[in-house]
């Protein structure tokens, strides 16, 4: 079964960094449009950064743009959320999505960011 479990998550002071993961199993990774989603409670759900693996730019929402960095590893299907100088709006739970195509995405069970003193 498709499975896309996220790690790294946890408590950081301001100004601090934190590196999420995914592992993806049961896709065939270098298909999917891979993503990080971001959810504050009671807000919506919202797209932090997308890439695909090909050429084209990865997507970073504008409020993270330069201080995160997204990454995949086609060969170990991985993805990754490198997170600099967070700041407390930042704290949320943050889900892997992977989409093929016009498909339903997959979706992790989401790692939680803390950011406070």
């Amino acid at each position: 079964q498709v499975q896309l479990v996220e790690s790294g998550g946890g408590l950081v002071q301001p100004g601090g960094s934190l590196t999420l993961s995914c592992a993806a199993s049961g896709i065939t990774f270098g298909l999917y449009y891979m993503s990080w989603y971001c959810q504050a409670p009671g807000e919506e759900r919202y797209l932090v950064a997308g890439i695909s693996s090909v050429g084209a730019p990865p997507f970073y929402d504008h409020s993270v743009k330069g201080r995160f960095t997204i990454s995949r590893d086609d060969v170990d299907k991985m993805l990754y959320l490198q997170m600099n100088n967070l700041n407390p709006t930042d704290t949320a739970v943050y889900y892997c999505q992977a989409k093929f195509g016009l498909d339903s995405p997959y979706w992790g069970q989401g790692t939680q960011v803390t950011v406070s003193t």
